[in-house]
């Protein structure tokens, strides 16, 4: 299953690098270029193509549209035809894609919606508030979906299943929300998912997860493709955006596979999934944390300019220039800089997380610490002495 994931990762790259590069010659013909934003909103415009979250999508898409195919297929067909070598491995796997198959149809669609929502948003931006009450109709479709939901044991104590359906919408909803939120900077959105998703197809395939390893996979390299020309490799920056078309679907799909993945053998879990997947069970229950450790980054980065925009009095969903990557700017750094500093913190919260299910009490609290720590340094880098929220100019993004 390793080599099915890294072949994920392969085509999903290869889609999306050629893609792209057919969405940066369309874009300029087209005049698709960043838009001004909302008023209000702190944002420097640049003569770039932002429909690179359309490479992202087909990415994403077209692999699980193949995979709803092969679910249709019987054993007999993959034995035939010119593909039948490569294919007659699929056929132990064909009851589990199958039973995935409405799951697929769904996520298919609400990848699709949230896709279209930021293409208009990207062309005429929206107001904050019915965005987000569009943005939580596919959050509400996947906690509604079997197998998506947090905190099913709490199911039979507390709330019962709409408790979890509550956290599930509003989890979808901050994780989405965080990506946007990085997308601030050349290649930092795109490289930040990148890593996350990675280490989560690592713990997803020790897991024994095939699904959310192949989300994972899907995730990661159709970021690797769009980075190849959405990262500053040069003194000019980036030569597309992937706008919100591209970032809400990042964060929607790293929230589905925080939610979807099984990390601890809760009293309600599913006794007949956990047979299939041993290396689950005895996992001890603070193995659930994993995803705040992976996503530990994005959700300070979210937390910390809702902050800083509530006690400046403004809405937290008005765009402004206060986010991790530009306050770590105003302490010196180049936006190169900045963004490869955000990627190493992604990597090390990330690693922290991925080691949480294999880790004993003690191990695991060091771990919380390890993590606290190495955002409390970051704040405590950021905010000590001088203010670093003042205004500036760049030639940045």
């Amino acid at each position: 299953m390793v080599g099915f994931c890294l072949l994920l990762v392969a085509l999903a790259g290869l889609c999306s690098l050629v893609g792209t590069r057919v969405l940066i010659s369309l874009g300029h013909r087209a005049g698709t270029l960043d838009s001004s934003g909302v008023a209000g909103q702190a944002k420097v415009q640049r003569k770039v193509p932002n429909i690179g979250g359309i490479a992202i999508m087909l990415a994403l898409v077209l692999p699980m549209l193949g995979a709803v195919a092969l679910s249709l297929l019987s054993p007999a067909q993959l034995s035939s035809g010119p593909l039948a070598p490569a294919l007659e491995q699929l056929a132990p796997h064909l009851p589990g894609l199958a039973s995935m198959r409405g799951a697929l149809l769904v996520l298919l669609a609400c990848i699709v919606g949230l896709h279209v929502l930021g293409l208009v948003d990207d062309r005429k931006p929206m107001r904050a508030w019915p965005k987000l009450l569009l943005m939580t109709l596919p959050a509400l479709a996947m906690a509604l979906s079997p197998g998506t939901r947090l905190l099913t044991a709490l199911d039979p104590n507390v709330g019962g299943v709409w408790l979890s359906i509550a956290l599930t919408v509003v989890w979808f909803l901050v994780i989405t929300n965080a990506l946007n939120f990085l997308d601030n900077m050349d290649g930092l959105s795109a490289g930040v998912a990148a890593i996350a998703s990675g280490l989560c197809m690592v713990g997803a395939l020790a897991r024994g997860q095939w699904f959310v390893a192949g989300a994972c996979a899907l995730v990661c390299g159709a970021c690797l493709g769009f980075l190849v020309w959405n990262f500053p490799w040069r003194a000019r920056g980036a030569r597309i955006f992937m706008g919100d078309s591209g970032s809400l679907l990042l964060g929607f799909m790293l929230a589905l596979v925080s939610v979807r993945g099984t990390y601890a053998a809760l009293p309600t879990a599913d006794a007949a999934r956990l047979a299939s997947q041993p290396a689950i069970a005895g996992t001890p229950w603070y193995a659930i944390l994993a995803p705040l450790a992976m996503l530990a980054v994005p959700l300070y980065d979210f937390a910390s300019v809702c902050i800083v925009r509530l006690r400046a009095g403004r809405s937290p969903m008005m765009g402004d220039r206060n986010h991790l990557s530009h306050r770590l700017t105003r302490r010196g750094l180049s936006p190169r800089s900045a963004v490869l500093t955000i990627y190493a913190l992604t990597a090390i919260t990330g690693c922290a997380g991925l080691l949480l299910p294999h880790a004993t009490p003690s191990g695991a609290l060091l771990i919380a610490l390890q993590v606290l720590l190495v955002l409390l340094v970051v704040a405590m880098l950021e905010f000590g002495g001088a203010s670093p929220l003042a205004p500036y100019e760049t030639k940045g993004r």
